[in-house]
């Protein structure tokens, strides 16, 4: 006994217990945590060329801004020109390809939208290549956004998702705004329920990441819902201006109507003076 109570007072039997420790929470962690290995599975011959073709675009279109195995890469004056794409996902690369903001013209502020350099094969293997080098955002299912059979409530519902988190960038009626820095929330008129639904995913540039866990599959979908029902509002007045609202319609009737008084003014006057 003596001989044991000894040992326990040694400076040894502090890290021998540390070690113990550690050794009984990893094996309680490894009993606990699901086998990773099912999720990295191998891939199949078509997948695995399909990861090949997305390499070599990626190779060719991306790799002098993202570097050559995604890892991101700098301009050669210490600025970052790509960011790392380890880990971004599928659904990332879906987006900003699919929607032509990727290749990027140039490196700025904002990346605009424009038409799509890649075929929709193409758009698949790069994201194939890309969710290769980490795990991130799948591309969704499209039963993940179809609306087909969405309900007036849960378009309702979308619209108070939609302006409790989106109006402060996206304006009320989601036609966009401007930010700080040259930077602006584009407009949501002319996108896809697919690609509005990856940026929620997937957070693109200035816009916050809206997981799963903080908006469900089922609140992205009745956002997604709200939008389309706004692009198919009518204009009742004529034009929309924007959907600002009566600043933007009394601004624009004073302007027209002043410069238009004005201009009269102006030649009631020069005639007179002719006269």
């Amino acid at each position: 006994m003596g001989r044991l109570a000894g040992w326990r007072r040694g400076r040894a039997a502090g890290l021998v217990v540390v070690f113990a420790g550690l050794l009984v929470v990893g094996a309680g962690y490894s009993a606990l945590v699901p086998d990773q290995s099912a999720v990295a599975a191998d891939p199949t011959p078509a997948q695995s060329q399909q990861i090949e073709e997305g390499r070599r675009l990626f190779a060719v279109g991306c790799s002098s801004c993202h570097g050559l195995n995604g890892e991101g890469a700098n301009n050669g004056e210490g600025r970052l020109a790509g960011p790392s794409l380890i880990g971004v996902g599928a659904a990332a690369v879906d987006f900003q390809v699919g929607t032509g903001r990727m290749p990027a013209v140039q490196p700025g502020a904002q990346i605009p939208q424009k038409p799509p350099t890649y075929e929709d094969e193409e758009v698949e293997a790069l994201a194939a290549y890309v969710a290769s080098l980490g795990q991130g955002p799948a591309v969704p299912a499209e039963s993940a956004y179809n609306i087909d059979n969405i309900t007036q409530e849960e378009v309702a519902r979308g619209g108070e998702l939609f302006r409790t988190n989106c109006t402060a960038c996206h304006n009320f009626a989601g036609r966009g705004g401007a930010l700080p820095n040259g930077r602006y929330a584009p407009s949501l008129m002319d996108s896809s329920p697919r690609h509005i639904y990856e940026a929620m995913l997937t957070g693109p540039q200035q816009m916050p990441v809206f997981s799963e866990q903080v908006l469900q599959p089922q609140d992205k979908r009745d956002i997604i819902a709200y939008i389309e029902s706004l692009e198919q509002q009518p204009d009742y007045g004529g034009f929309g201006l924007g959907r600002i609202g009566p600043f933007a319609e009394g601004a624009w009737g004073w302007l027209a109507g002043m410069g238009a008084l004005v201009a009269a003014c102006v030649w009631i006057g020069n005639k007179g003076v002719r006269s």
